[in-house]
């Protein structure tokens, strides 16, 4: 399958009080398209600063990115921003949100922004809430962000970073942030998602989370310490390929 990423040789170095802080060291892999990679790692290994880098959310220090044959270290900061809204999407757990905007609103604002297509608005809208119907939440459309759920929150930001159709989603601890019947559905959600062919590039500290996952990087003080192969996990239980997984990451040190 076609890559829809590389990172070669990425460094990211923090100076404070003098200090200089490796983040990220010499990172090196490939995401090919129809993937969904999960980041794992302890707290303070650069999980998160690694996500921010590959999307063009931080600048690396040094090395490079490619995404869809395009390097992210020679473009300027509005090729960026241009690049993140059309061809990214992002799941946070803090579940940013405007709260002036009722959850439609909210989902489709990415697209009211966008300028890659010569949609009409009530053309945004619709698609909108096909995505709302999709993920199961269609009747909060008029809802404001204060009146539902934090699962229902979290699928409205799935539609939100799924409204511009990205290549890949980015998500940084999506379920973190939820109980655990929602973070199963929320789940649900994601995996959907990617097999209906959404590449996805995910940080988690949650095992049951990444045993989903088709692969897992684990990362260990800016480095990149193992890989581990999920693909056969739809071929066994998920509490087996969690099992395994966990079996994998003990051994590293989890």
């Amino acid at each position: 399958m076609a890559k829809v990423m590389e990172v070669k040789d990425l460094c990211k170095t923090y100076v404070v009080n003098k200090r200089q802080n490796n983040v990220l060291k010499n990172v090196n892999f490939s995401v090919e398209e129809g993937e969904m990679v999960a980041i794992m790692g302890p707290s303070g290994s650069g999980k998160s600063t690694l996500l921010y880098a590959i999307s063009g959310m931080d600048r690396a220090t040094s090395g490079d990115v490619t995404f869809n044959g395009k390097s992210l270290m020679g473009m300027k900061e509005d090729e960026l921003a241009e690049m993140r809204l059309d061809e990214m999407g992002f799941i946070f757990q803090q579940m940013y949100m405007m709260k002036n905007l009722t959850i439609l609103d909210n989902i489709v604002l990415p697209a009211m922004q966008s300028k890659k297509t010569g949609e009409t608005k009530a053309e945004k809208m619709k698609r909108g809430e096909e995505l709302m119907h999709k993920l199961g939440i269609a009747e909060v459309a008029d809802n404001d962000i204060n009146e539902v759920s934090g699962g229902q929150l979290q699928r409205a930001c799935i539609c939100r970073s799924m409204i511009n159709k990205p290549t890949v989603l980015f998500a940084d601890e999506p379920t973190g942030a939820l109980n655990r019947t929602s973070s199963g559905e929320v789940m649900d959600e994601i995996v959907k998602l990617n097999r209906e062919g959404t590449t996805i590039m995910m940080v988690t500290h949650d095992a049951r989370v990444a045993a989903r996952c088709s692969r897992i990087l684990y990362i260990v003080d800016g480095n990149i310490k193992g890989e581990y192969d999920n693909s056969q996990r739809l071929a066994m239980e998920e509490k087996e390929a969690e099992r395994r997984l966990n079996q994998w990451l003990m051994e590293l040190g989890w």
